[in-house]
């Protein structure tokens, strides 16, 4: 089963630790911000154990609007990794809205706010 990092914007936390909670039935390894990082861990550290530890980065688009500094930074260290050789995919998801990174606007993403079941399959079978 695969290593995911979930990255999201804070006011899409429930519909993220939805996915999360979907993945892990499934049984992939689910890295989560809100379940990984306790009061008194340092952020930075947590989140980069988290992405050296994984296979798939799902970056979730937001109908809250551009990511956030932590977001950005989150998909655009798996892009390096990605593009200097290590093993790490980038899958998009459309989780509450928004569009993609211009950067990223040639990858197809699954949506979960038109159809979640569908979206979701579609998001298992990249995953393999």
């Amino acid at each position: 089963m695969a290593a995911v990092f979930i990255s999201h914007l804070g006011a899409d936390a429930l519909a993220a630790e939805r996915l999360g909670r979907d993945l892990r039935e499934r049984g992939h390894v689910v890295w989560l911000d809100a379940w990984e990082i306790q009061v008194g861990d340092s952020i930075v550290e947590k989140i980069n154990s988290g992405l050296a530890g994984t296979s798939h980065l799902v970056l979730c688009y937001s109908a809250a609007g551009v990511p956030a500094p932590w977001m950005s930074r989150e998909w655009m260290a798996a892009l390096a990794m990605q593009l200097n050789g290590h093993a790490i995919r980038l899958l998009p998801v459309r989780l509450t809205g928004g569009q993609p990174p211009a950067l990223l606007a040639d990858i197809r993403y699954a949506d979960l706010v038109t159809d979640w079941d569908t979206g979701l399959a579609e998001l298992l079978r990249a995953l393999v």
